[in-house]
């Protein structure tokens, strides 16, 4: 089966906003790659932390627990409890792989449609983010997603390399 081109390239979400197409394309494209090179990856390898890297299953839980922030600071709410406590549990939370692929799918789902349900009139908004309220917009917030959501892609694709790599080798044990 032939590769499709990367999301932006396909001629999807045309109904949307230049600048909310992007952002959606963005996850779209993350969870393409994650399923790719992450995953053939058993439970052991997705905990592994080679040359003590944040392993796979933490950036998993990482995207998925950022954008939910990110998107609470946009929609202009507060941290919940449940927020922090996931947030705390990010590197090291026990899991079992389908579990957390899935999880991954449901909440990476669930941001898209928060995405498109924030009116693009809004993306000038002033927003604050964290205890200090560092300073930002809608707009930012939302473009963040995208760009703080492929780079932990990289880190995990380069992660799951280093651990496929080290299987081949059999020094992973």
């Amino acid at each position: 089966m032939p590769e499709q081109p990367e999301p932006w390239l396909r001629g999807t979400l045309t109904e949307l906003r230049a600048e909310q197409r992007a952002v959606l394309h963005a996850l779209q494209l993350a969870q393409e790659d994650m399923e790719r090179w992450c995953g053939p990856l058993n439970e052991q390898e997705l905990a592994a932390r080679p040359h003590g890297l944040p392993p796979v299953a933490f950036h998993l839980r990482h995207m998925v627990g950022s954008l939910d922030r990110l998107l609470t600071y946009a929609e202009g709410g507060t941290l919940s409890d449940e927020q922090k406590r996931w947030m705390a549990g990010e590197m090291d939370a026990p899991f079992r792989r389908e579990e957390l692929f899935a999880a991954w799918k449901q909440r990476l789902d669930a941001a898209a449609a928060r995405i498109r349900a924030i009116d693009p009139s809004r993306w000038q908004e002033s927003r604050g983010v964290g205890r200090k309220q560092l300073p930002t917009t809608v707009g930012g917030l939302l473009i963040h997603c995208a760009e703080h959501t492929q780079r932990h892609v990289g880190q995990a694709i380069t992660t799951a390399k280093v651990v496929a790599a080290l299987r081949a080798n059999s020094e992973l044990a």
